[in-house]
């Protein structure tokens, strides 16, 4: 498959937004970003329903409501590509953001809420959120953090004239802190990175994350909201797209479910952990790509036979 070059714009941030938060064995960050965006980085606005759209250029799906009544944005990406965003959301609304939420604390999540924080009335996001920024920004690992003024533990839902929007922690999955934000009237769901569409994902264990729990969550999320919703995702493989159905859900849980069966029958055979990760495909999911050591089949089996182990 060629990619265009919106794919290496999207690859490339996979690798220098989430996963150098996901654990220690990431690289190092670049500097705080430049006033002016980068020439490659190219927005791409796509409207759904509602109100309701993504807004893609480098880093997490970023999901916008603009109505008459409010406008909501979940996740910021970076701070230049929180930049291209705010200056097209200004083409669609002078509105001042209402409501920044963020899904996780991962940079490339969370990034641009320094941009957006002058224009925004509040940034909401799990109580696990903020500290998780903290202990990686002491670490290193990020620039200086913008974080959420409302936090909640279970359940959150605020009512913003003709819509209504609502965000649920259903438990640890990608991190210890990943929430399910819904657009109540569209019925549009984003689900952060809880879906990484047909792309190896990030477990950030060093953040909380955990491959049962991820599955349990992706069960309690596809049964509380069912099959009417479109959903979005953080991310996905080039030439997939960042919104779909129910069904990419439960193939997202068959994925973690299958990663496990395959460690755990590797484990008992006798088998070393690289000799594990060193299969080419996980049986039954042929469709999934990566990019580099962190976005692989191999980090996944070894993180996969780690959580089995106990580790």
């Amino acid at each position: 498959m060629s990619l265009t070059r919106r794919d290496l714009v999207v690859q490339g941030a996979l690798a220098t937004g989430a996963l150098l938060t996901a654990s220690r064995l990431f690289a190092q960050p670049p500097a705080p970003a430049p006033a002016a965006a980068p020439p490659e980085l190219v927005p791409v606005w796509e409207e759904l329903r509602g109100g309701v759209g993504t807004f893609t250029a480098s880093g997490g799906t970023i999901g916008w409501l603009v109505t008459p009544d409010a406008t909501v944005v979940v996740d910021t990406q970076m701070p230049d590509p929180a930049r291209l965003f705010l200056a097209g959301l200004r083409e669609r609304t002078a509105r001042k953001i209402d409501l920044v939420i963020n899904t996780h604390h991962h940079w490339d999540h969370t990034g641009g809420n320094g941009v957006l924080r002058p224009e925004a009335i509040s940034i909401v996001a799990h109580a696990n959120v903020p500290a998780l920024q903290r202990r990686a920004a002491e670490k290193g690992d990020l620039p200086p953090q913008t974080y959420a003024d409302t936090t909640f533990t279970d359940a959150w839902r605020r009512d913003l004239g003709a819509e209504a929007v609502s965000a649920r922690y259903f438990g640890p999955a990608h991190t210890g802190g990943d929430i399910v934000v819904h657009f109540e009237k569209a019925d549009v769901v984003h689900m952060g990175d809880l879906v990484f569409n047909r792309l190896y994902p990030v477990i950030d264990r060093p953040a909380g994350a955990s491959i049962r729990g991820w599955i349990e969550v992706l069960e309690k999320a596809a049964a509380h909201h069912g099959t009417s919703p479109r959903y979005l995702f953080g991310h996905a493989r080039p030439g997939q797209p960042v919104a779909g159905t129910h069904a990419d859900l439960l193939y997202q849980r068959d994925y973690f479910t299958a990663l496990l069966d395959y460690a755990r029958k590797g484990l008992a055979a006798g088998r070393s952990v690289e000799e594990i990760a060193a299969a080419e495909a996980l049986p039954g999911f042929p469709d999934h790509a990566g990019r580099g050591a962190m976005l692989s089949l191999a980090a996944n089996l070894r993180l996969a036979c780690e959580e089995l182990a106990g580790g």
